[in-house]
């Protein structure tokens, strides 16, 4: 609540689109993706106001994944980011979940989409384990 409270301004520019996590000009610094949460990623969902992007492996996402998720692997990110720029236009919002609190895999990658040019990407904080658990629509594995 406190951090909140001190950051106010941010959240509320960062959720209207109105600020990019981008590093100031000759700094050495990456970008860093904005974190979002269950409720905040469920609403872009419903109003289909972004593009899903899922880190995990191949397998895990035929496994199961959010309902019209793209699959993005990153350990593949180095070869599939530029054909991924190819479909996908730089102004598209992004939001690039893994596997959890404890999952850094989505972070990683919504540095390397920064880095590419995109310029709104979030990353889903509880990631597919907090969708599958709210019952939230999903693809693949057991429905």
């Amino acid at each position: 609540m406190i951090g909140i409270g001190l950051n106010w301004k941010l959240l509320a520019n960062a959720w209207s689109g109105k600020v990019v996590a981008k590093s100031p000009a000759g700094s050495s610094q990456l970008a860093i993706p904005l974190p979002l949460g269950l409720m905040q990623v469920k609403e872009l969902f419903d109003k289909k106001e972004a593009i899903f992007i899922d880190s995990r492996d191949r397998n895990t996402y035929a496994a199961g994944h959010i309902k019209g998720a793209i699959s993005l692997p990153l350990l593949e990110a180095g070869t599939l980011v530029a054909e991924f720029s190819g479909r996908i236009p730089n102004n598209a919002m992004l939001v690039v979940y893994c596997n959890g609190y404890a999952c850094e895999d989505s972070v990683e990658l919504g540095k390397q989409l920064l880095a590419a040019g995109y310029a709104t990407v979030y990353y889903f904080d509880g990631g597919f384990p907090a969708w599958r658990d709210a019952r939230y629509p999903t693809a693949g594995g057991k429905q």
